[in-house]
């Protein structure tokens, strides 16, 4: 069995009955590798992929091997994917397995060293059989995008999608997704769904499945997990909590951030706890809080948006005639405003933020700070910003903020209605409680 094999190199493999999984030795010249054949997903017909005994995978052109030999076969591999295969096509399902696209369902292309978004979850699983172990698994690819080519009217898709799987049977839900804008994705989500049977868990990767530091599989099998067993009916994302591979944190969608460009454990919850911890090798989930939106009867679905919104980051210096400019010539419905501090901008803007604000246009303040809350009321910047009509929003990020308000500006046109919905707490995206306290990773290992 050559899966994904083409061209020449399907034509050796084939000839010399090597099939994947096999612990193949290659020579070229003087140079001798030894390690087990992959599945290829390479473009070039000329490539074979080997994962080496240090856990690194090469690709090798055919046409530079002067000969390759089997050293011996892999029967249980081969079981292995087959198995997996068949799970993959039962009629009934616990768990649907949504792939949107991202690192955790990506490639390197051996020729050019380039990742590309083109796995199917099928092939996910087949690389991960122990998957059938934690549950019975269906899988869709709704479609293979980067993360930074996220849309409003893909939530929408993946919101249906989602509400279709519950709506056939399933008790969980879990979404691959590029790591760089989860948390916009998993925000427009949580405002879609506010009733559901079951978890939704956003998951992704960091480094590529095929690379020996890759996250992939750890985070996958342990989001199934989550979305199998754990008692509430939210929207949530699952990662990595630290840089080792004991454990992963379940963060409330609202209440997340990608902190950190590279790193494994880039997700953090902002203002808030994380709401369980999953020991994968152990299969256990453990709970951290009983605060949890409970799981309801039925899925609800409410997803619309309205893009007439920006987001704002002040900065010293910013114009005066830009800000207008976006107001003015834009036709925005809503501002949403990554201020300083305790939720501050220039003084100098304040006339422009009154006029926006009697115009029916919406301003929200959140701090660029992320961690603590604005308090406009403290300094006399803030509180001639509360007058001239711009709404503190707590302790908000600012991108939930602004998925918020996309999605309240699709339900609301009066502007006293909407200032009430976004200062209200619909899913968990505000913290009630008050605290200095970051909530640093000791207090939850």
């Amino acid at each position: 069995m050559q899966e994904g094999y083409k061209g020449k190199a399907y034509d050796v493999l084939k000839k010399l009955n090597i099939d994947i999984g096999d612990l193949i030795e290659i020579k070229k010249g003087d140079l001798i590798v030894r390690g087990i054949l992959l599945p290829s997903y390479s473009r070039d017909d000329r490539i074979i992929v080997i994962k080496l005994d240090n856990g690194y995978n090469i690709g090798i052109s055919i046409e530079n091997i002067s000969e390759i030999k089997v050293l011996s076969k892999s029967l249980q591999k081969t079981t292995e994917r087959e198995s997996s295969k068949s799970a993959y096509k039962k009629t009934k399902s616990e768990i649907k397995i949504i792939s949107t696209g991202g690192t955790i369902v990506s490639k390197v292309e051996y020729e050019t060293g380039a990742v590309r978004p083109a796995l199917s979850t099928e092939e996910i699983i087949q690389f991960l059989p122990e998957i059938n172990e934690i549950a019975d698994i269906d899988a869709e690819i709704l479609f293979s995008i980067l993360s930074e080519n996220m849309k409003p009217e893909y939530w929408i898709k993946i919101a249906r999608a989602v509400k279709d799987a519950f709506d056939k049977g399933n008790s969980g839900v879990v979404i691959a997704h590029g790591t760089d804008t989860m948390a916009y994705t998993a925000s427009a989500l949580a405002f879609s769904l506010q009733s559901l049977e079951g978890p939704v868990v956003l998951v992704g990767s960091q480094r590529s499945s095929d690379r020996p530091s890759s996250d992939s599989a750890i985070n996958l099998l342990s989001s199934v997990l989550v979305a199998k067993h754990a008692p509430f009916g939210e929207v949530v994302v699952n990662m990595h909590a630290e840089s080792s591979d004991t454990f992963t944190l379940v963060h409330r969608g609202v209440k997340v951030r990608k902190m950190h460009s590279s790193r494994r454990d880039a997700f953090q919850s902002i203002n808030d706890k994380p709401l369980a911890k999953v020991l994968w090798k152990e299969r256990k989930l453990t709970m951290l809080r009983e605060d949890y939106i409970t799981k309801k009867t039925e899925t609800t679905l409410d997803a619309k948006f309205d893009e007439r919104v920006f987001l704002l980051y002040y900065y010293p210096g910013l114009s005066r005639e830009l800000i207008e400019q976006i107001i003015s010539n834009t036709k925005i419905r809503g501002l949403i405003i990554a201020g300083t501090g305790l939720g501050h901008t220039s003084s100098e803007y304040v006339e422009l933020f009154k006029k926006a604000t009697k115009d029916g246009i919406f301003i929200g303040m959140t701090t660029q700070c992320l961690f603590g809350r604005v308090n406009m009321n403290v300094y006399t910047t803030g509180r001639q910003l509360l007058d001239a009509g711009v709404t503190p929003l707590e302790d908000m990020l600012p991108e939930v903020a602004l998925v918020k308000l996309m999605w309240v500006l699709a339900h609301e046109q009066d502007l006293e209605k909407i200032r009430n919905m976004m200062t209200t707490n619909l899913v968990g995206e505000i913290n009630p409680r008050h605290t200095l306290d970051l909530y640093p990773r000791w207090l939850y290992e």
